[in-house]
């Protein structure tokens, strides 16, 4: 039975994943194996779609409460607002245009979520996040011009290299700046994510299966 598999699959990874927080990955998963995991007390999601994520978890936060939503994708200035309202964690904060609108949110709602910085360990034109070499004064500006409280840092390793050379850098940038949260590894790396730091991993193929879209 399908939902005995993913509970299986579910009690498994969150022995493996010790001492890390389990970040659920939902995307393009339907609520009914959400339910799944709601029910059997999990809290910890992560979605990467604004839109997405609106359709499925304004009914689901007021169905069970503690839920603690995560952006992890690329987020568009505007649709900060959206994400303020939806949201606990941001944790792809990558560029300066963002910080600022996430800023003026902040200002506007008197409130924010907690923001990560998502940084480009791999130095890939593809990927998001802030390069290395700018890390240290990116965090500086966003925290002392635009007063952001920022705890965390968000990072992609790249295909097919040893991810957990990106790992420690990721941690290393971590602890210089004091930040409290190391979010690293997937579904194919996240033990050695564990094993470099990582406080939250982020899964969600080992746990739903393939995606379908």
């Amino acid at each position: 039975m399908e939902k005995d598999r993913l509970l299986g699959r579910y009690r498994s990874l969150l022995v493996s994943v010790e001492p890390a927080c389990l970040v659920a990955v939902s995307k393009t998963v339907d609520v009914g194996r959400i339910r799944v995991l709601l029910d059997a007390g999990h809290r910890v999601w992560g979605e990467n779609r604004v839109q997405e994520a609106e359709q499925k978890w304004r009914g689901l936060r007021d169905e069970y409460k503690g839920i603690e939503l995560h952006f992890i994708g690329h987020l568009q200035s505007n649709k900060v607002g959206k994400a303020f309202a939806l949201f606990d964690v941001i944790e792809s904060l990558d560029r300066e245009s963002l910080a600022r609108a996430c800023a003026a949110e902040k200002a506007r709602r008197g409130m924010c979520p907690r923001l990560w910085v998502q940084v480009n360990i791999g130095d890939e034109a593809q990927k998001g996040g802030v390069d290395v070499r700018a890390y240290d004064d990116f965090v500086a500006w966003v925290r002392g011009d635009l007063g952001l409280v920022v705890e965390g840092v968000m990072g992609i390793p790249p295909v097919g290299e040893d991810a957990g050379v990106y790992f420690e850098r990721l941690a290393g940038l971590a602890r210089g700046s004091a930040m409290r949260f190391v979010s690293m590894g997937m579904s194919g790396d996240y033990g050695q994510a564990i094993e470099k730091g990582a406080t939250h991993v982020r899964l969600g193929s080992a746990l739903f299966g393939a995606r379908k879209g």
